[in-house]
This record gives C-alpha cells, sequence and structure tokens, in this order.
C-alpha cells in the first residue's frame, strides 16, 4: 500500500516509510467506502421494489378501434438473461481477470484497488438507474401483454387528454407487480450493469496488458480489449429479443454503465489512457501526498506486460509531453548527482 511517514534525505527529495497494511489498517483506511456501499446497495434495492412515482397515461385504440402503439403489445416471456446471471458476470468476469494478472503482478494492492473500483462502478451505476426507473421509467414493448387492459374500442373518448384517448393504470387488470415492472422500461437495468462491469474490465486489461501503449502489442491483446465490450453488447441486445427493453432503453443504460465504469476506473487509477501510469493505484492511504506522476514510479509498480520499456526503465514521456517529461527527469537526475 501507500506510505504514511515520511522523512527528508540529504539530496532533498522527499521519502516515505511505507506502513504494513494490517487487518487494523485496512479498516481504518477502507470502512467508509464499505459502509457507503451498503448505504447505496440498500437504497438502490429499496427504489427498485417500490411502485413507479409517474402517473403515466398512455393511448390504446383509435376511434376506428386500431392499436395506437403495436410497439407496446409484444408478447410477455421469460428474459434470456435475468438481471441477476446480468449482474453476476459484470462482476464475476472482471474479477477473474483482476486476479490472473496477479501471477505477474503479485500485488494485494492492485487486487484491492481493482475490486473496488469495479464494486464503485456496478453499485453507483446501478443506483443511478434505478432512480431514472423509478422517476421517470416508461412502457415496457410487452406492456399492454402485461397490464391486460379492460377497454375496448367502444371505450373510446372516455378517458383523458385531447378526444378522450388517453388511459393510465387503472384500466390494467393483470398482476401489480408485473403491471410496475412494465412501467420501467427506461433505462435498461440489464445493459447498465453488463457495461459499468465490462466497460470496466477493458479499461483494466488495457492498463495491465498496455494494449494502446507505446508499443505494438500481440493482436490477441487486441482481441481480449474488445471481447468484453462485445459480451456487454450481446447481454444489452439480448433484451430486443425477449421484448424487454426498447433500443433506447438499451442505449440509455450503456452510457450509464459506461460513463460509470469510466469514473471509477480514473477514481482508483492514475490515469485512463495515458499508458504510462493507468496500471498504478492511486494513493489511498497516504492521500495528502497524493501522485507526482514521476516516472520513478515504473520502478516499482509493474504492469502485466514485459514489453514497451516497463521491466527495463526505458519509458520515457507519452504523446504530446514527451519532451517536457524528458526535461523533467534530466532536471531529476542532476539532483540527485
Amino acid at each position: 500500500m501507500q506510505p504514511t511517514n515520511n522523512h527528508t534525505v540529504p539530496n532533498g527529495l522527499t521519502q516515505h516509510r511505507r506502513e504494513v497494511m494490517t487487518p487494523l489498517v485496512y479498516f481504518r483506511t477502507f470502512w467508509m467506502d464499505y459502509l457507503a456501499m451498503a448505504v447505496l446497495g440498500a437504497l438502490g434495492l429499496g427504489i427498485y421494489f417500490l411502485r413507479p412515482a409517474p402517473n403515466r397515461v398512455f393511448p390504446v385504440y383509435f376511434r376506428d378501434g386500431e392499436v395506437v402503439n403495436p410497439e407496446f403489445t409484444y408478447p410477455y416471456q421469460k428474459d434470456i438473461i435475468p438481471i441477476w446471471l446480468a449482474a453476476l458476470l459484470a462482476f464475476i468476469i472482471p474479477f477473474i481477470f483482476i486476479m490472473l494478472m496477479q501471477i505477474r503482478t503479485r500485488s494485494f494492492n492492485d487486487v484491492n484497488t481493482g475490486t473496488m473500483g469495479l464494486l464503485f462502478s456496478l453499485i453507483t451505476a446501478a443506483v443511478f438507474q434505478v432512480f431514472i426507473k423509478w422517476l421517470i421509467g416508461g412502457l415496457r414493448p410487452h406492456f399492454f401483454s402485461v397490464c391486460k387492459p379492460n377497454i375496448n374500442a367502444s371505450f373510446v373518448g372516455t378517458g383523458q387528454g385531447f378526444d378522450g384517448l388517453l388511459f393510465d393504470r387503472s384500466i390494467c387488470t393483470g398482476d401489480e407487480k408485473q403491471i410496475n415492472d412494465a412501467l420501467e422500461s427506461m433505462p435498461s437495468g440489464h445493459s447498465t450493469a453488463a457495461f459499468a462491469g465490462l466497460v470496466y474490465c477493458s479499461l483494466y486489461l488495457n492498463g495491465k496488458l498496455k494494449i494502446f501503449a507505446n508499443y505494438r502489442p500481440q493482436y490477441w491483446k487486441f482481441v481480449l480489449f474488445y471481447a468484453p465490450l462485445l459480451g456487454a453488447v450481446l447481454i444489452a441486445a439480448s433484451l430486443t429479443i425477449d421484448h424487454y427493453h426498447h433500443w433506447y432503453d438499451i442505449l440509455a443504460g450503456a452510457v450509464i454503465g459506461t460513463i460509470h465504469a469510466f469514473g471509477s476506473y480514473r477514481f482508483q487509477y492514475a490515469s485512463v489512457w495515458d499508458y504510462r501510469f493507468n496500471h498504478i493505484p492511486l494513493p489511498r492511504v497516504d492521500a495528502e501526498h497524493g501522485f507526482d506522476y514521476h516516472l520513478d514510479h515504473l520502478e516499482e509498480s509493474l504492469s502485466g506486460s514485459r514489453k514497451g520499456g516497463w521491466r527495463n526503465g526505458q519509458i520515457h514521456g507519452a504523446p504530446f509531453d514527451a519532451t517536457a517529461t524528458l526535461s523533467m527527469v534530466e532536471m531529476d537526475r542532476q539532483l540527485r548527482v
């Protein structure tokens, strides 16, 4: 883990003594994070079971008896991938890669950082989307099959709005829980979970394997980077086959999951795309000192790659800042002489 005490050495540079990560130190450092996750998880679960907040109105028939919105008339059937399975896959696949990466990195700090970042992404994105489901929602493609409206074309004109064409859930005769769920289509929880976990997985793989870095890696690494994204798309797209979501529900969930994955990764690691630092966990124990983005960190924080200079200390900058970085390295070398 990161250091907590410091002392000054003769050349004017500040060094820090490293505190041993005992269970007590771990609890003292991270208890509030775990408490926040538990509170958010309980909040999200509680909201998930609430009755939808808005009283949505919808047309059923035109005056000639034609169904107004056939996109809400699809048959109700079991989802191909249940939400619990989507959430499990979104966690377990990245976690497996985090653990496999320890074959080379062998760092408890990285396991803890990577896993907590994954949990941050999944939990925060889930709470984000359930709030939108509860307060905004929308009609699922199988809404009328679940609603089972007690109305026919002769009732047109007795509802609300212009020409009395609109009705609310009071005309439904189906199961109340299914109706509640059918009124919460936007955004897709499956898509949110899949993209929150699997986009995070791709970012983690890029940081550790240096897929987009200062050298051209093997092609299988390029494929591996996109494999979790394919999994996220397949999980999300399956919802159009089982008629649980519209395309725009899926897109909204994918956007929510993706922005939380990027935010959570940057929250935990020194960079998202800068290949010199995007594998290094940010300090938590000694946070008041921060991370100084110095290339000396590369000597202590190994990535999963053996190429590109990570194992021989030859990393000298990145696009757009290579000159400045080289100047700082040279200045530091002069100070050390």
